[in-house]
């Protein structure tokens, strides 16, 4: 059922799957939060308020898609969706002093941080359903992953 037919069979369908980045039948998660990339150039030149106000209308736009895609599939929160990768990146690019030593150690910590779901990312999983809890654990692991950065900018 997961195939390029379902990817285009529906507006929601190609937004929450990351706009195909989703299909990758090998790390979902990662080819997801890779299209972050292109979206925080996309959006860095935008003022404050306009980066602000695209992050948080794609957090309910992707609420909105990641349901009706998650219950499309019959799948409660399915790997293949990844809109919430996407806009936890974009949000932590956003936070930290852009360098690619920053960027690159976001990415890794991110990661991290969404494959094994440590406390409160795992609580957040369990305690959230729908649209807001697939939305919402990757939020944390970004938040996570900017205390970590905080931290490790002070060590090195």
């Amino acid at each position: 059922m997961l195939n390029k037919q379902f990817l285009f069979s529906n507006l929601n369908h190609f937004i929450a799957l990351g706009f195909g980045s989703g299909l990758f039948k090998r790390g979902p998660g990662t080819a997801g939060s890779l299209v972050a990339i292109p979206v925080f150039f996309l959006i860095i030149n935008f003022n404050i308020f306009l980066q602000w106000l695209f992050i948080l209308t794609l957090f309910f736009v992707g609420m909105h898609t990641a349901n009706i895609t998650s219950q499309n599939l019959k799948i409660k929160d399915p790997s293949c969706i990844v809109i919430d990768e996407i806009v936890a990146l974009v949000m932590l690019f956003l936070l930290i002093p852009q360098s690619m030593t920053n960027f690159v150690l976001a990415f890794i910590f991110f990661r991290l941080f969404d494959i094994f779901k440590p406390y409160p990312i795992s609580w957040a999983e369990k305690k959230f359903q729908h649209g807001f809890g697939i939305m919402f654990d990757d939020i944390l692991a970004a938040l996570l992953s900017l205390t970590l950065l905080k931290i490790t900018n002070y060590v090195f």
